[in-house]
């Protein structure tokens, strides 16, 4: 009996049972690996499989088992892929600065004790940030008379290597600041 060959790309069925599939392996002597269009990877002897002679071509069927499992198809045929990744932004370090989120005993403090409080948080975590090279900041300030946005603007107009801006409005209302630090250090005017 004349011995079947198969190659990487043949479209082949089990005589069998009812399985059809591409070969995406030759195991040597007489063995062979198929992907279904289920993108189940089954085993098969040489004796089991016929190849398909119709008139589907190894790109026609590269092409179909991509659309059920693309991780097979790339074994099968290799397709230049043109990526639009973006380019990768870590997210900003967000700071909280309402009262409620720095200290548990915030309504027996003061007004000014509570500003303290947030413009020193705000100042360590600004000095933090620039030791560890983080490159954005959002303050969140919230929504008040405006006396903490002000206070921030003052202490961050202190460094010449510092840019703020209103952060984004859909993710934190009008009471956040957003700080971007340009890395080439920082400098206290």
């Amino acid at each position: 009996m004349k011995t079947k060959h198969f190659e990487i790309g043949d479209w082949v069925e089990a005589i069998d049972q009812d399985f059809k599939g591409v070969v995406v392996e030759v195991r040597f002597p007489d063995s062979v690996q198929i992907a279904t269009p289920d993108g189940f990877e089954l085993p098969f002897h040489f004796d089991e499989l016929i190849k398909v002679s119709n008139s589907i071509t190894k790109t026609d069927m590269a092409l179909s088992m991509m659309s059920s499992n693309p991780k097979d198809a790339d074994a099968i045929k290799q397709r230049p892929k043109l990526s639009r990744k973006r380019p990768k932004t870590t997210p900003p370090m967000e700071v909280d600065l309402h009262a409620e989120k720095l200290t548990q005993k915030h309504k027996s403090l003061s007004n000014y004790e509570i500003l303290e409080l947030q413009l020193t948080t705000a100042k360590r975590r600004l000095e933090f940030a620039f030791a560890k090279r983080i490159p954005r900041i959002v303050f969140i300030h919230g929504v008040g008379q405006g006396v903490l946005r002000a206070e921030l603007e003052f202490l961050l107009n202190k460094y010449e290597d510092v840019r703020y801006s209103d952060a984004d409005y859909a993710k934190y209302g009008m009471g956040a600041l957003e700080v971007n630090i340009l890395q080439k250090g920082f400098t206290l005017l």
